[in-house]
């Protein structure tokens, strides 16, 4: 919304500076986001009269003109724009007047000189020339009652600056100035001067018929035939300025004055020219297949979706968008019929962006514009049409046709003084609360410290206790709200020792060559089906784009379009993780103050690799990172823990490449080769390796305990078993492990590592050999072979009746 601060002051005028102004509409939510002036600086430059003009003896497109520029005493000035001529004023630039900076940014200042030896003592100016414009089809020629000699910038108020604010979509008030100046009013006390206007008389009883077929879509449509105008009026110089100030461009007087009122009050209206309507109106919903030449020069296509209005022979108009090609005024329009209406908000939003364009009338209509007001303002344009456009004794208007059909009914909203000081923090009385209401124009009755405030027809946004609570904070002052230290009192907690911190784990991935990311939580639901096979994904009621409608319940098909993100650009090794929340339905969840019913939100940690297990160098030879890479990065995570590995089967990996990660006997996540069918859909030329573990079974961690250390030496066999294929290797780590706890003779095994998997000739098919690297200690006395021995026995034993080994000898 952009406006003019003269304008804004003609209704408002608070003792303020325009800085103070700003500051004041920004703190009450009205963000001021610039501040221009409307003109560039120059200085000497005043009105003129020019008196006679000459041509040049030594230049055909040069004239000498004489200037009264209320000096005292004609000027001689050399000109050449093309439309100068004597008795027209002009803006002069006297000499030692300083022009508006150039391409160099330096200003261009007046002297005294030669033109063709003509002397010229001033100059007279375009709007280009002055910055006002880019219009240099000749001199800027003003009314013809412009003072002689009055300063130029105070005649054509350029010392004036244009307001830009950003608005919130509920304050669909705030888009007009009239709508500012409320506020300001409120905010500061100052009188509020409504623009002035008297109903026009009418004087011929013609009607147009119209008719209301959508309830659901116009609650109100008012209209009135006016006849015998002069289109080609021109538009007053005061309108254009202030319609320039606005953002607006003049087109002709009725399209100015109809943009004028809806920039002044607020209020979207339409002008159609009255003779090129067949028979009445009707406001409906469009029917499919029909279409409509807009006054921007499309064409769209129609159906039930969108409103329309629609004379006997085809649509005219986008209801509350945009007027139809077909009955727009021209310059040759002598009788028109005016239109404004109360358009439901839900009735027009989206419709205009449907059709890739944005109109003023859609961004007001679809926030909401006063219901209360049609007929008024349909006498405010009246009035501006008739005294700019009127032809005395042929002009005719018509009564106001008022037709309310379906109008907003507002329910009183009940607020709590005690409730308004709690969320405010401060100390509000009743008085104080009435006050304010009073300010902003919200009627309302009291009952002791309760408060019933019924909204006037033009504010849309207040439907709950909270809307008036902001209402007077707004009023209040933010500023004015002390900043209290929080009244609780406040401990600082150690961290538990045997919890890490996120952080923490944050620095040990990015120790182990890692980058992190972070993703949005919202992802297609493609995705949630081709990674996590999940068909009720958590869905959102209102996704900001299709691709993002379900929230994830994995985090690898994050990490997957990461690292296509970066090999699309050329990075051939890709190392992330991310740690976040993921999110699924889960019946069992109960509503708490972190937790939402029905919803299970958990916090895990994802990694990825994909390409060169290291970067390029001398030392060491090239290869792909692996399963056994990503493990091993994985294992250093859990330290001094020892999680243990089961094959698994998991949509999103590699069948035969990934496996559960086992903490005991609880499983906390998964890691393994991502699954062909999703490198071949990703267009990855290599298989990345992924992990995904639960967050908190990496955050605990087990305090270390004191353990002698032996004086003794250390003992170490090897053990080569036969088994069969299906055996894995951690079922026999698991059992030497078991075995140590609970037999005896085995206490002293300190270690044990697999060093070394064959299969082939000397083997069965289904049979492989596993040899075992044992490490035995004892902390009382040196081993005897007798000790070991017993120990190993042991191990043979136990492992031959649980897995069928044997001994390889």
């Amino acid at each position: 919304m952009q406006f003019s601060e003269n304008w804004l002051r003609t209704l408002v005028d608070p003792k303020l500076t325009s800085d103070e102004l700003s500051h004041l509409l920004t703190m009450a939510g009205l963000e001021v986001e610039e501040i221009d002036p409307v003109a560039p600086p120059f200085s000497n430059i005043v009105v003129a009269e020019v008196r006679e003009v000459q041509r040049h003896p030594d230049a055909d497109r040069l004239s000498v003109c004489q200037v009264d520029a209320g000096t005292g005493t004609l000027l001689n000035i050399v000109c050449g724009a093309p439309n100068v001529r004597a008795g027209m004023r002009v803006p002069c630039a006297l000499v030692g007047a300083k022009l508006p900076p150039g391409a160099d940014g330096k200003p261009f200042e007046i002297k005294v000189g030669k033109l063709r030896g003509v002397e010229s003592q001033g100059m007279l100016c375009s709007a280009r020339e002055l910055g006002l414009s880019e219009d240099h089809g000749g001199l800027l020629e003003l009314p013809g009652d412009a003072p002689v000699g009055k300063n130029f910038r105070d005649y054509y108020q350029l010392n004036d600056l244009k307001f830009t604010i950003k608005l919130t979509p509920n304050r669909a008030d705030c888009l007009s100035v009239l709508g500012v100046a409320r506020e300001v009013a409120a905010l500061t006390g100052a009188p509020l001067h409504l623009p002035a206007f008297k109903p026009v008389t009418a004087d011929i009883s013609e009607v147009l018929p119209v008719t209301i077929s959508a309830p659901d879509l116009c609650g109100r449509f008012s209209g009135r035939v006016i006849r015998g105008l002069n289109a080609k009026a021109p538009t007053p110089d005061w309108m254009k300025q202030r319609l320039e100030r606005s953002g607006q461009r003049p087109i002709s007087a009725l399209v100015d004055i109809s943009n004028y009122v809806m920039l002044e009050l607020g209020r979207p209206t339409h002008v159609f020219d009255l003779a090129k309507i067949h028979g009445g109106l009707e406001v409906r919903w469009a029917k499919k297949g029909e279409q409509l030449k807009l006054l921007n020069g499309h064409t769209v296509e129609l159906d039930d979706w969108v409103g329309v209005i629609a004379d006997q022979k085809a649509v005219e108009s986008l209801a509350g968008i945009m007027g139809g090609d077909a009955t727009a005024v021209s310059l040759e329009t002598t009788d028109i019929y005016l239109e404004a209406a109360f358009w439901w908000p839900q009735s027009i939003q989206g419709r205009a962006r449907r059709y890739h364009f944005s109109t003023d009338a859609a961004h007001r209509f679809e926030r909401g514009v006063d219901y209360a007001t049609t007929v008024e303002h349909i006498e405010r344009i009246t009035q501006l049409i008739v005294e700019i456009c009127g032809v005395p004794g042929k002009t005719q208007v018509g009564p106001v046709d008022d037709q309310a059909v379906n109008l907003p009914q507002r329910k009183a909203v009940k607020l709590r003084v005690a409730r308004a000081a709690k969320i405010i923090g401060i100390a509000l009385t009743a008085a104080q609360i009435a006050d304010i209401f009073t300010r902003l124009g919200l009627p309302f009755t009291q009952q002791g410290d309760v408060f019933e405030v019924t909204s006037p027809s033009y504010r849309f946004d207040i439907e709950i206790e909270e809307d008036l609570i902001e209402e007077i904070a707004r009023v209040y002052g933010f500023e004015n709200i002390p900043a209290l230290p929080p009244v609780a009192a406040n401990a600082i907690r150690i961290a538990p020792e045997a919890e890490r911190s996120l952080f923490t784990l944050r620095r040990q991935l990015a120790d182990l060559d890692y980058q992190e990311v972070v993703n949005y939580s919202f992802i297609e639901e493609e995705a949630e089906l081709d990674f996590a096979e999940n068909r009720t994904p958590v869905r959102l009621l209102n996704p900001i784009a299709s691709q993002m409608s379900v929230m994830r319940s994995q985090l690898i098909s994050s990490l997957a379009a990461n690292v296509r993100y970066n090999l699309n650009r050329k990075a051939s090794r890709v190392r992330v993780f991310e740690i976040g929340a993921v999110f699924a339905n889960d019946a069992q969840v109960t509503e708490g103050p972190l937790s939402v019913a029905g919803i299970a939100q958990s916090k895990r940690i994802a990694a990825m690799a994909y390409g060169p297990v290291a970067e390029e160098q001398w030392g060491q030879a090239a290869r792909v990172a692996d399963f056994f890479d990503l493990k091993a990065d994985l294992e250093a995570l859990f330290a001094p823990a020892r999680a243990h590995f089961e094959p698994a089967q998991h949509p999103a990996l590699h069948p035969g490449r990934s496996a559960r990660v086992m903490l005991g006997s609880r499983c906390v996540g998964l890691i393994g080769e991502l699954h062909p069918r999703l490198q071949q859909k990703l267009e990855l030329p290599l298989a990345p390796v992924v992990f995904e573990i639960d967050a908190d079974s990496l955050q605990g961690r087990q305090l270390p305990t004191y353990q002698e250390i032996s004086k003794f030496p250390a003992v170490t066999r090897d053990l080569a078993l036969l088994v069969k294929q299906s055996v894995s290797v951690q079922s026999l780590i698991d059992t030497f492990n078991a075995q140590r706890h609970d037999h005896p003779a085995c206490k002293i095994m300190q270690d044990i590592v697999l060093f070394d998997e064959y299969r082939g000739k000397g083997l069965a098919e289904d049979q492989k050999s596993l040899a075992f690297r044992i490490t035995m200690q004892d902390t009382q006395s040196t081993l005897q072979d007798d000790s070991v021995d017993a120990a190993m026995a042991a191990f043979i034993e136990l492992v031959n009746k649980k897995h069928g080994a044997a001994l390889r000898k």
